[in-house]
């Protein structure tokens, strides 16, 4: 079957599914297959289930014209997908990083939406299934939409590119992140850098953290440059305060001059700037932006605000890298409060370099002075330090709740692999 052939079935049957759990009446089925599971094997149950059709590439043993039999699935959600973005003509905004790419995300719909029909990707449906599941749940009346681009290996980024099709860009940082995958920060930025390399040969637009002197030397030959930062851009604004939460003093580009957030950390000031300039760059009118990022509250795991039996909780859950961890703690550090505790997960595919970047953040957590600090799985197990170790996040969360903790400040930050948030749940 032709892709324009399943387009026309997708446009009958606009909902497609990759999980027998979750399916719905009408859906059709993707049976995708990985190291350790074949879907293969449920599509027969998928249609039994209700779904409208099961696209398969491996014969289930049943002639049922419903299954439709492809050479790669994978490939052809892929396909389907790059075929539907084609159907329109309104800006791709693609946002990848090594950190904040999530929250920006959030932040630039937010803002977007309260103007546009926009629609971004839910969750963090971000990789090689995530990114083309997103574009087909994009419908016909959109006016905007925002995808995330995650990757952990150089080529993903251009892959997801050839399908989604960006008309605008944003990198928000290229930090230590998936250093294994990557081969280094060289590799991290090459990596990054795709999203430029697709943009620049399609004549879109970025918008640019000019803070950042390595984003300017990736952006070189893109002539269609939208700046935000402290000192230099179409807008700049600067840190207020960050206790308990992050306020913004615009000095550049806006009517309004304060920006009173949700978010916890000086960190996410170039997160709410792109979203800023995003927004101005689209003619929403700023009275929309102001209220759109100050209503947005973080409810994702992500330098989130929780107050529970009389503490005070920064849960930042779903990511945890060298660049981030050392922003998170530094930012607590500065926290004014009496009893400050730190519990912290190891951080993942750093390669190599994993058992000297946990020694580092050792280090860095000697320098300030800390009512308890327990160190959770990972190379934190390999290093040397004289804090609470736990292997695992439910050993951490029995001795949370042995501790009967009143009146005390928390950060909880550890890699998603993690599930740190079961400390507090």
């Amino acid at each position: 079957m032709t892709i324009e052939a399943l387009y026309q079935l997708y446009l009958q049957h606009p909902s497609i599914q990759t999980d027998t759990r979750k399916l719905k009446e009408g859906d059709i089925f993707f049976a995708l297959k990985g190291p350790n599971f074949n879907a293969n094997l449920f599509a027969v149950k998928a249609l039994e289930a209700g779904a409208a059709y099961a696209v398969i590439d491996e014969p289930v043993g049943m002639n049922d014209n419903r299954l439709i039999l492809v050479e790669d699935v994978l490939q052809t959600l892929q396909a389907l997908a790059g075929y539907h973005r084609q159907q329109f003509k309104i800006p791709f905004i693609a946002i990848t990083g090594s950190n904040g790419k999530t929250t920006t995300k959030e932040l630039v719909y937010t803002v977007l939406a309260s103007h546009f029909k926009t629609y971004t990707t839910q969750g963090n449906l971000n990789n090689h299934i995530g990114v083309p599941l997103t574009l087909l749940s994009i419908p016909a009346d959109a006016e905007m939409a925002v995808i995330e681009m995650g990757a952990n290996h150089q080529k993903e980024i251009e892959g997801y590119c050839v399908y989604t099709d960006p008309t605008h860009g944003i990198i928000t940082n290229c930090g230590k992140a998936h250093l294994e995958g990557f081969g280094g920060i060289e590799g991290v930025r090459k990596g990054k850098g795709e999203l430029y390399d697709y943009i620049r040969a399609h004549n879109g637009t970025i918008f640019r953290f000019n803070d950042y002197e390595y984003l300017h030397s990736m952006s070189k030959g893109i002539e269609k440059v939208y700046g935000y930062g402290t000192h230099n851009g179409n807008i700049t604004g600067e840190v207020a305060a960050s206790e308990p939460f992050l306020e913004v003093h615009m000095t550049k580009g806006t009517s309004f001059q304060e920006v009173s957030t949700q978010l916890v950390g000086a960190y996410n000031l170039p997160n709410v700037l792109c979203a800023i300039a995003v927004g101005k760059a689209f003619e929403v009118p700023d009275e929309k932006i102001k209220t759109a990022i100050e209503s947005y509250a973080p409810s994702n795991s992500r330098s989130q605000m929780v107050e529970k039996e009389g503490n005070h909780i920064i849960l930042d859950a779903y990511n945890a890298n060298p660049t981030s961890m050392r922003a998170a703690i530094e930012n607590f550090a500065r926290l004014t409060a009496q009893h400050k505790v730190l519990m912290l997960s190891g951080m993942m595919e750093l390669g190599e370099e994993s058992k000297n970047e946990h020694q580092q953040m050792v280090d860095l957590i000697n320098q300030y002075p800390w009512h308890k600090v327990v160190l959770v799985g990972g190379d934190f197990g390999k290093v040397n330090h004289n804090y609470i170790y736990f292997s695992n996040s439910t050993e951490a969360a029995n001795w949370y709740q042995q501790q009967k903790f009143s009146t005390t400040h928390l950060l909880i930050k550890g890699s998603r692999s993690m599930q740190m948030e079961k400390i507090i749940a």
